[in-house]
Formats: structure tokens, C-alpha cells, sequence
């Protein structure tokens, strides 16, 4: 059964953590400092987490939100983690691209793809 906090859907799965981010903005620093303290909750909660991020429902997305995706996929790596994020659409994407975020994020198109890829 799903819960849904802080405009997060998430999916508890056996080794694996889906979050649907459910907020089309994710700009005001309140709520970016909420998803990222229940995403590194998350994280918390299993030995070498497995987070799939599902952006299907954002449209725009702040700097300081980039900065929270960072600091949760060092925290991620630290425990020995993965960070798979999904269904970004194309503006946020570009934005990846340009910042050379892209290259520090494994980026699936779909969650079945970001799925296959943490299993």
C-alpha cells in the first residue's frame, strides 16, 4: 500500500523504494528541505538502498532542488546505495545536460527501465 507525505507517493518494495514526486513545481526551499529529509529517511531505512525517483508529474525544478538530489545521491553512495531517477521530462533534462548532471545521475526514461536497472 502506498504512502503518500510531503506531495510524495512512495512504494515500498522488498530491496527497492519507488517515490513519485506528485508537486508539478518543486521550487519553494520549505518543501524541497520536507522531500529531501523523507528521501534520506528512505535511505535510512534499508542497509544499501535502492531510491527510483519517478518525475513524471514535475514540470519545473529549482536549483536547490538539484542540490538536494546531489546530497542524497552522495548519501546513497555512502551506504552503498542507488539513485535511479525517471520520467523527467525534456526542459528539466536539458537542464541536466547543461549543469553535466547527466553524467552524475543514472537517468531512465521509464520507471520499467529505472526498475530493470536496480535489479
Amino acid at each position: 500500500m502506498p504512502e503518500t507525505q510531503v506531495n510524495l507517493t512512495i512504494h515500498k518494495q522488498t530491496d527497492l523504494c519507488i517515490v513519485e514526486l506528485q508537486d508539478r513545481k518543486i521550487l519553494e526551499e520549505l518543501a524541497i528541505n520536507q522531500i529531501g529529509e523523507r528521501l534520506s529517511e528512505l535511505a535510512g531505512e534499508y542497509d544499501k538502498p535502492k531510491l527510483l525517483l519517478d518525475f513524471k508529474n514535475v514540470e519545473h525544478l529549482s536549483s536547490a532542488a538539484l542540490g538536494m538530489l546531489i546530497t542524497l545521491n552522495k548519501q546513497l553512495g555512502k551506504q552503498q546505495g542507488q539513485l535511479v531517477l525517471a520520467n523527467i521530462n525534456d526542459q528539466i533534462l536539458e537542464v541536466f545536460k547543461i549543469t553535466k548532471l547527466n553524467k552524475l545521475f543514472n537517468i531512465q526514461g521509464s520507471t520499467d527501465d529505472a526498475i530493470q536497472e536496480l535489479s
